[in-house]
């Protein structure tokens, strides 16, 4: 668990990468959340001369400990600052202690989405055959040129089959498909520029931007989208 003794392999993995990884088991995971985490001295991912973050496998293994421990045991952050401690010290920690293998990316995968089969991706959101085939022809998941999919398309899945409960079938992901389309245009515009510059991170400096755009742009659209349910309603 200690980034002490360990240190980052190859080119280590960008904060987009990480998201990717965690996203399929913490939804709500966002960069802002790991700079906080970062800034409260709780991981300590390493820095490219150009000063972007580089995490290694054993960031990734701290932050997968401190969400667990958030999301199952409501830890305050204080706990979990002394249980990790207490592990890289090599002591047993008191309280409720999170136990989890390495599950994470080391350099022979570093800076690569994680890869998700039809099959695994079947078995992970209890979808069926039937099902997948119809929000896959709405393009509202799409697999890439060797058949994988990627992280997100898990989330996709099961919040497809979460919303079916409600009515909401593939003719209407078709439209959700469009309108993210439409946003990643425009964020493209933005940020196309500056990945193209010639300067030292300047595709790690757009990809944080994109990143940070896109958890702007949720907020904004779910209360955007809130409001004009309640005034559709009334």
């Amino acid at each position: 668990m200690t980034a002490a003794g360990n240190p980052l392999q190859g080119a280590g993995l960008s904060i987009g990468a990480v998201l990717d990884q965690l996203r399929p088991d913490f939804p709500d995971v966002t960069i802002s959340k790991i700079r906080f985490l970062e800034s409260e001295g709780l991981i300590s991912p390493q820095r490219t001369p150009s000063g972007y973050r580089r995490f290694g496998a054993a960031d990734c293994d701290r932050l997968r400990f401190i969400l667990t421990a958030q999301r199952d045991h409501y830890l305050p952050l204080k706990v979990i600052r002394e249980q990790l401690d207490a592990i890289d010290r090599g002591s047993t920690p008191e309280g409720p202690v999170v136990r989890l293998p390495r599950t994470f990316a080391s350099s022979e995968g570093a800076g690569e989405s994680s890869r998700v089969s039809r099959a695994e991706l079947l078995r992970r959101t209890g979808a069926d055959e039937t099902f997948l085939d119809g929000i896959i022809g709405a393009g509202y998941v799409k697999a890439g040129t060797a058949g994988y999919f990627d992280a997100d398309a898990v989330t996709l899945v099961r919040a497809a089959r979460s919303m079916a409960e409600f009515g909401i079938d593939a003719r209407h992901l078709r439209s959700f498909r469009m309108a993210a389309e439409r946003q990643a245009d425009l964020l493209a515009q933005i940020a196309s520029p500056i990945a193209r510059g010639r300067e030292e991170g300047a595709r790690d400096r757009a990809e944080e931007m994109v990143l940070e755009l896109c958890s702007l742009l949720v907020t904004a659209h779910a209360a955007l989208l809130k409001s004009a349910a309640r005034d559709a309603l009334h």
